[in-house]
């Protein structure tokens, strides 16, 4: 019993963090508008939250929007983007984590469809 104790002591997180690297852009969102928006890349993710390297120090519970490069494709041919909306929990003058509170995934467009959409 102890010892189950000072292990969940010592990991307070509730599911797992997988060390991914992506691209990501983010936008600080202030009552329903576009606040600021910046680049970065994800350090670790998990189903709750993510990690990343930002332009700047992000206040400690601003509502964020981030946009993920997915590193797998949907049919082996279309990427994929993961979007997510959340909050941040910590921040620091590089990186920012985010509790996520929805997200989706959409699909990018590919250069073969963007070069036949500007032909037409």
């Amino acid at each position: 019993m102890v010892a189950t104790q000072e292990r969940l002591g010592a990991e307070r997180r509730a599911t797992d963090r997988f060390p991914i690297e992506s691209d990501l852009r983010y936008k600080l969102i202030e009552a329903k508008r576009l606040a600021e928006a910046g680049q970065g890349r994800t350090l670790n993710m998990s189903s709750g939250g993510i990690l990343f390297t930002a332009e700047g120090s992000i206040p400690v519970g601003r509502r964020v929007e981030v946009s993920v490069e997915w590193p797998a494709q949907l049919n082996e041919q279309c990427g994929l983007t993961l979007v997510a909306l959340g909050r941040v929990v910590r921040s620091d003058t590089a990186t920012a984590a985010v509790r996520i509170e929805k997200y989706d995934f959409r699909t990018r467009a590919t250069a073969a469809v963007t070069a036949r959409a500007s032909s037409l």
